[in-house]
């Protein structure tokens, strides 16, 4: 059986869609940003706190996990700037607890969602997992900080981990049953559909003097479905034991300017957005796109989805117009 802490979000929600097709699997969630109904019904569904012992020893006790994937992080950028012991308390602190009561019942396998804001503004075309971590914001820090615990406690207790950095998730599963529901949301494809179903007035673009092609900022996007597929690629590769230890970047390889994201929302839609032009963001680097490569050598994983397929499959979602928990 797997535990999945924080399989009522966003990812973790699509983790365990896929998931449940070939495991047993357990949700804890606390519900502070995740839906109940967006976790598969053949999932075990537990609410409760990932810094709750009493909780995480009652599940280790009453399930036999054999292994633990950890979504249950706190995830805005201007969010762990103002409020940084949120930060730190849940993403560090509450983290060292159910690392704690994994150790204390004899689980060994972890796989941490981790991010490319590990890597802060590199300065490259592409990110690989060699290029210096250097995060300039709580949340990045706070990421970071649980792979290096990650790293000492795999020499200490024989703990065996992956750590997946990965960059923009976006899109719904096909089915179109489960997808992106965040409140605020804070992403550019869901604000860019959101606009277009006439739930926003307006698109706002930060900055259009970078050293880009179209003058926008260039990110990598990555379908959320991919990124589940990933994340089981990971889990068998530690149940195997093929691998104990290892650190590897999601991504698409290519990058998208946000006019082009503008632009193929249009054409998924049929639908014309209204769109500001503003001034900068301060740290927001011209562009963050990374290599996949490692992953794709080593497990055989790469991005399926491209740009167009995630815009649809994020359409047919934010469409159906999901309702609450």
């Amino acid at each position: 059986m797997i535990l999945v802490v924080g399989g009522a979000g966003y990812i973790g929600s699509h983790l365990v869609k896929e998931l449940v097709e070939t495991k047993e699997v357990v949700v804890l969630d606390n519900l502070s940003t995740g839906h109940r109904s967006l976790v598969d019904r053949r999932a075990h569904f537990v609410e409760g706190d990932l810094g709750d012992k009493a909780v995480l020893d009652k599940l280790f006790s009453n399930y036999p996990i054999e292994a633990v994937m950890h979504f249950a992080a706190n995830s805005l950028v201007g969010e762990s700037v103002q409020h940084p012991y949120k930060y730190y308390q849940n993403n560090v602190a509450n983290t060292l607890t159910l690392l704690h009561s994994m150790i204390d019942h004899g689980v060994k396998n972890f796989i941490f969602s981790s991010t490319a804001a590990t890597y802060g503004i590199p300065n490259v075309e592409l990110i690989d997992e060699q290029q210096p971590t250097q995060p300039i914001n709580p949340y990045g820090r706070s990421k970071l900080m649980v792979e290096q615990i990650l790293s000492d406690f795999a020499d200490a207790y024989d703990l065996h981990y992956v750590v997946l950095r990965y960059f923009n998730a976006a899109g719904a599963h096909e089915s179109a049953e489960i997808g992106e529901a965040h409140d605020p949301e804070t992403h550019l494809i869901p604000i860019i559909l959101q606009h277009l179903l006439g739930q926003r007035p307006k698109i706002s673009v930060f900055g259009t003097d970078y050293d880009t092609p179209d003058g926008t900022c260039i990110r990598d996007y990555i379908h959320v479905t991919d990124l589940a597929r990933a994340h089981i690629l990971a889990l068998n590769a530690l149940l195997s034991g093929e691998k104990k230890s290892a650190t590897y970047n999601l991504g698409n390889g290519k990058g998208y300017s946000v006019k082009e994201v503008i632009d193929t929302c249009e054409r998924v839609t049929g639908r014309k957005a209204v769109i500001e032009y503003t001034d900068r963001r301060p740290g927001d680097p011209a562009r963050l796109v990374a290599t996949s490569e490692k992953i794709y050598h080593e497990l055989g994983w790469k991005a399926e989805y491209g740009l167009e397929e995630i815009i649809a499959s994020a359409w047919k979602w934010h469409k159906k117009g999901f309702i609450g928990k």
